[in-house]
Parts: C-alpha cells; sequence; structure tokens
C-alpha cells in the first residue's frame, strides 16, 4: 500500500502533460509519458478493486459488531468471505503491475531466422519455424511483412527476416531468441537415422524513427531487379533496393558498413522505407545490447538473457516432444506445437521470469 501512494497524483499529472503541445512535439517524451500513462491506468484499476473490497470488508464487519439480526448478519459474513476470497488475486496482480516494465516490451519486433548446422536439413527447419511464427502470429491478429529472405537449395530457408506489429509484439516473443534444435529423420536420409540440426532465431524491437540517429545524405542506394515468381514487373523493373551505410560500432569504436537488401515489393518507395527501418533497428539493436548486457548480469535470468547463442529448446520428432531448456518445460503435442501452438511455453516462460522480478524487487 505504500508503494501505492502517491500514484493517483501523478497519474493526473501525465494525464495534463499528455494534452500540452510542447510534450506532443517532444515525440520521444510524448511516446514515455502515454506508455506510463497507460500502465498506470491499468493499476490504479486493480488498485481501486483492491481498495473497495477493503472498505467492503470493514463495512461488513462493523454491521457484523452492530446487528443483532441474525439473516444480516449471515449477509456480513457472506460478504466477509467472498471478498477475503478475491483478495490474494488482487494482490498478486498488483505486485506484478508494480514490477517496472520493460520500456522495449510494447514495441512491434524483427524476427530473424537462420539455419545453423545441418546444411539442408538446418534451412528446413528454419523454414518450418518461420511457418510456426507466422502461424502464431495470425492467431494473435498481429501482422507479419516478409523483409527479407535466402531460401535453401531444398526448400526452407537459409535466412528470413520478417516484420512483426501489433499490440506488445517485442514483448511477447523476446523468449524465442537463441538456438533451437531439432532431432528427426531428414527427408535425405536412407537408413533412418536421426539427425540433430539446429536454427538460431532472433528477435530484435522495432526502433522508433527518433530513437536513433542517421545521416540519410551518406545512405548510398542501389536499385536492381527482383529475381524469382512474381510475374512480369518483378523482373523488368528495378524494385529491389540495395542499401549502404557507414556507421561506428560502439562496442569495437571501428567504422563499419552496413548493407541491406529489401526486395518484398513491387514498390521501390516501399522497399526503400522498409530497408530504413531495418537500418534503424540494426543500429538500434548494437547500441543498445550493452544495455541488455548490463540486465542480464544483474537479473540472471534463465528466461531471456539476451544471450542469443544459448540452446533454448528441442523440437523432437521420433518422440513429438518439445523441451525448453530454461525451465524444464516439456509438452507432447509437437505437431500442434509446429502449427503456431506455442502460448502455453510463452506464458510459462513469462511467469518464471516474472517470479524471478517479483524476488528481485523484494514484494
Amino acid at each position: 500500500m505504500q508503494r501505492l501512494d502517491g500514484l493517483d497524483a501523478r497519474f493526473q499529472e501525465i494525464g495534463t502533460l499528455i494534452t500540452d503541445p510542447q510534450v506532443i512535439a517532444d515525440q520521444a517524451r510524448y511516446v514515455k509519458l502515454t506508455k506510463e500513462y497507460k500502465s498506470l491506468e491499468n493499476l490504479l484499476k486493480v488498485t481501486n478493486r483492491y481498495k473497495k473490497l477493503l472498505a467492503d470488508i470493514d463495512d461488513a464487519k462493523a454491521m457484523l459488531d452492530e446487528e443483532s439480526d441474525d439473516d444480516l448478519r449471515a449477509m456480513a459474513k457472506e460478504e466477509i468471505d467472498a471478498d477475503s476470497a478475491q483478495l490474494p488475486q488482487l494482490e498478486e496482480e498488483i505486485k506484478l503491475l508494480l514490477i517496472p516494465e520493460d520500456p522495449e516490451d510494447s514495441k512491434n519486433a524483427i524476427l530473424e531466422i537462420r539455419g545453423g548446422a545441418g546444411g539442408d536439413e538446418a534451412a528446413l527447419f528454419a523454414g518450418d519455424l518461420a511457418r510456426m511464427y507466422m502461424r502464431y502470429c495470425e492467431s494473435k491478429g498481429w501482422k507479419v511483412e516478409v523483409s527479407s529472405c535466402s531460401e535453401g537449395a531444398a526448400g526452407g530457408f537459409k535466412e528470413i527476416i520478417m516484420s512483426v506489429t501489433g499490440d506488445n509484439v517485442y514483448g511477447t516473443l523476446k523468449y524465442e531468441s537463441g538456438v533451437h534444435r531439432v532431432q528427426r529423420v531428414p527427408a535425405t536420409e536412407t537408413q533412418g537415422r536421426v539427425h540433430t540440426s539446429a536454427a538460431s532465431v532472433a528477435v530484435l524491437p522495432e526502433a522508433e524513427p527518433f530513437e536513433v540517429e542517421i545521416n540519410e545524405g551518406e545512405i548510398k542506394w542501389d536499385t536492381f531487379r527482383s529475381g524469382g515468381a512474381g510475374g512480369q514487373n518483378v523482373n523488368k523493373v528495378n524494385s529491389g533496393v540495395r542499401l549502404r551505410y557507414m556507421w561506428t560500432n560502439p562496442n569495437t569504436g571501428k567504422q563499419e558498413e552496413i548493407l541491406i537488401e529489401c526486395t518484398e515489393t513491387r514498390d521501390q518507395p516501399k522497399n526503400k522505407e522498409r530497408a530504413l527501418a531495418r537500418l534503424r533497428t540494426f543500429i538500434y539493436d548494437h547500441e543498445h545490447q550493452k544495455y541488455v548486457d548490463d540486465i542480464a548480469s544483474r537479473r540472471k535470468t534463465l528466461v531471456s538473457t539476451g544471450d542469443r547463442s544459448a540452446k533454448i529448446r528441442t523440437y523432437n520428432y521420433p518422440q513429438g516432444r518439445i523441451t525448453d531448456h530454461r525451465i524444464g518445460y516439456t509438452v507432447y503435442n509437437l505437431p500442434a506445437f509446429m502449427d503456431g501452438d506455442i502460448q502455453d511455453c510463452i506464458d510459462h516462460l513469462i511467469v518464471a521470469e516474472n517470479a524471478e522480478k517479483l524476488k528481485e524487487s523484494e514484494l
């Protein structure tokens, strides 16, 4: 209750600030304040319900002390029991809402999947993962756009990069970053032996334009014809774009060239826009890696360490088993899982991380 004191005043203050034209003009500050406003609004709703229950319990106890009528006393006892039963759940909700939110969670995400060790089979598995995430995003009502992809010789993808837009996308998908391992008999295997292959998944928060400073005058653009299916337009018009940009890597202090290609649409300006969005996200991700590493070293959470080389999950086809190694989660519904039914696993990861955060904040 002490932590909740003063929240009403802060909520009113932010409500006034976000209508101020000067604040609206400062996009970075405005976005930050609107997120805090929404977060406080949710917390105050639950807090007010909690305070009302406490007040109702006090009133019912007073009635129990003062009343001699048996029916009224019975009603008061019922109300105390019913209201008291709701308190623990509301207390847990308040505790979770009091945990400082990761400011990245509400952002859209860039999802990158790359086939690892295992050649053609790894590319096929990367394709299976891409389909799994597309199905999952579809079930959440999120929009998925493929920015670029490189197909494997036998199918699947050597690499596929997608942008996902919707509500709380990064906060949900961030747990998927890491190495995913598959154990199955490849289609090319004649002896029926089980092989182990891997694919890496990286989920990056999409950067807002005002979060990253890019000198657009220094970007070098090339255009080219997109290959592959898509009709005459794709092959005859220079709709594909290639972006080159020199930047100073904050981790090494050295100048490096970033090269990004985008061939997704037949519209060259749209491809340029998407290539720019990926450039912003790339730079933002590298500049914020120190921040992520700092959180990981302080919290040492098993759930989202920020270490993209960590093996996080195994998909065992002969046993129909999925195992998430971070939390010891195992289920035997592999076909449904690969069809996008991954919410239960994500829910368990969120619960595990929240438990660690609660312990850290001494709630």
